[in-house]
């Protein structure tokens, strides 16, 4: 977690073609993480989080992940396989994962003080979140609700720096991804 008790800073790849789908599904069961910031994007697969904290997002550290940016190259992705984590969290799985997961270690290696999800889990599985497993949600009934959306065939093309925080989640940065 970081120092900033009530937020933290991600990187994550923006998926708007599923944008107001996941954004309903947020409104659902996380109102608190409903941004009011119309360039932020609630449809997305983390790069890596949490990332560092308001006052450590230095020019220096910006321009890093700017280099990263810029040295990493588009590529398109299908989601379409819906999964569920043990902790309940209802998910899509991007593939190919390995774009992703290549993404993930250039960040990882170049902050090594951001960990993936603080360490938490041993393999870090690319995905973008769809739900959370409740009373009334099921793994079914999600793969019901977004299969009219599926497959859904995405293309990545910029990183985005959002802060996310009860009631403030925002966009903080963004970069295309070019791959020079």
């Amino acid at each position: 977690m970081t120092s900033a008790a009530t937020g933290h800073s991600v990187l994550h790849v923006p998926v708007p073609a599923l944008e107001p789908f996941v954004l309903s599904r947020t409104a659902h069961y996380d109102t608190d993480y409903v941004s009011a910031d119309p360039d932020f994007v609630h449809a997305h697969v983390t790069a890596l989080a949490p990332f560092l904290d308001l006052g450590a997002l230095t020019r220096t550290a910006l321009d890093v992940v700017a280099e990263i940016a810029a040295t990493t190259k588009p590529f398109a992705f299908t989601l379409e396989t819906v999964d569920t984590f043990p902790n309940g969290i209802v998910h899509l799985l991007p593939e190919p994962s390995a774009p992703f997961a290549t993404l993930t270690s250039r960040l990882w290696d170049a902050f090594p003080q951001c960990p993936p999800y603080a360490g938490r889990f041993g393999d870090v599985v690319p995905h973008l979140t769809l739900d959370a497993l409740s009373d009334v949600v099921t793994e079914e009934s999600t793969r019901r609700l977004a299969g009219p959306r599926l497959p859904a065939r995405c293309r990545a093309e910029r990183l985005d720096l959002a802060w996310y925080e009860p009631g403030a989640c925002r966009l903080l940065r963004s970069w295309r991804l070019t791959g020079t």
